[in-house]
């Protein structure tokens, strides 16, 4: 499968910047969302083509992949966008990859890939820091400890989000912590609370509803897998929230009222904050039999990473590097795959 990438929903805070490092990258992507002019303002600067179409219009979708290789969805949040494309992409035997870490868009993707294995296309979520560092990090404990059957993630973000990025927590705030349980996602009655050295010492982390909690799972075979955030002041403050008001949190209105908010908000941190930033994964498994493994991986800001790996993903997909079906990153391209990106190093921790 040859062909053009489409880059849909590139005039975005996530979507601008995976533009411009894939012009720079010489992909000479199609960039396409639902506005002309803005998609213009984006588009004419890098050089690049353009193109209009909304995803409620299957018509206009299938004009737009017409040719194309492989399409990289950056519009979210992805709960109300994944499926139109996903199912333009199988149409049109495209390859479809997206940059979500909504644990339901990936446990409906990965319930399409014996459909998308027999038309011939991958369905790869998940290409940005959402969950490539992650994934590769699950991977590569799993590496180290095969029987494992237990996998704990901890993460720690320094860095602010983009508004698509706190939208989409704000619609998990009525849906509580989920983890995954002998196999099966399940939800945790009350946030978990734990202590992880990030490298600077003990912090708090509360449990959250990462991807990690589908796609390690897709990755390893892990049955338990659970993820958390270092406990930043917003964070605690919206682990406060779903726990004590979930029953409000989770109403349209309440919803309606937050995204406003977030739409007076600047797009997305700045280019000297992006700099400024960094990330920092620790991972732990465990097996029946008391063993342990730890390892961290010490990363970029993760807007600044997932420009680099949605981009990167895209261009291997395009040379031929793709397998049909539903993929995850970790387990499509090894858990090494993280330590070519500038900044990203990694090292086995004591148990």
């Amino acid at each position: 499968m040859a062909g053009r990438l489409v880059i849909y929903g590139a005039t975005g805070y996530t979507g601008r910047l995976i533009a411009q490092r894939a012009a720079g990258a010489g992909l000479a992507p199609l960039l396409a969302g639902r506005n002309a002019a803005r998609l213009a303002a984006v588009a004419e600067p890098l050089g690049l083509d353009h193109r209009a179409a909304a995803l409620d219009d299957g018509a206009a979708l299938d004009r737009l992949l017409a040719g194309a290789g492989a399409v990289l969805h950056v519009a979210g949040p992805f709960s109300a966008t994944w499926r139109p494309m996903a199912e333009a992409c199988l149409r049109n035997r495209c390859h479809y990859l997206d940059v979500t870490g909504e644990i339901d868009v990936f446990e409906a993707l990965a319930a399409r890939g014996e459909e998308a294995r027999a038309r011939g296309v991958m369905l790869l979520p998940g290409t940005g820091f959402d969950v490539v560092p992650s994934d590769c990090l699950a991977v590569h404990l799993k590496r180290r400890l095969p029987a494992a059957t237990a996998l704990e993630l901890y993460v720690s973000i320094r860095g602010g989000p983009s508004r698509g990025t706190a939208k989409t927590g704000i619609e998990g705030l009525g849906q509580g912590v989920r983890a995954r349980r002998g196999g099966r996602i399940v939800r945790l009655r009350r946030g978990a609370r734990t202590r992880v050295d990030f490298g600077d010492g003990e912090r708090d982390c509360l449990a959250v509803g990462w991807g990690d909690v589908s796609t390690a799972y897709h990755s390893t075979g892990i049955p338990d897998v659970t993820v958390y955030f270092e406990a930043t002041g917003q964070l605690r403050l919206l682990d406060l929230l779903s726990r004590n008001l979930r029953w409000l949190m989770g109403t349209a209105p309440v919803e309606r009222l937050l995204k406003a908010a977030i739409d007076r908000q600047p797009p997305g941190p700045s280019d000297r904050a992006r700099a400024r930033g960094r990330s920092i994964l620790v991972g732990e498994v465990r097996d029946g039999d008391g063993n342990r493994a730890r390892s961290r991986l010490d990363a970029p800001e993760g807007y600044t990473l997932t420009a680099a790996t949605a981009t990167a993903i895209a261009e291997r997909v395009l040379a031929g590097d793709a397998v049909p079906g539903f993929q995850t990153p970790g387990r499509l391209f090894g858990p090494d795959f993280i330590l070519r990106f500038d900044g990203c190093r990694r090292r086995d921790l004591p148990a």
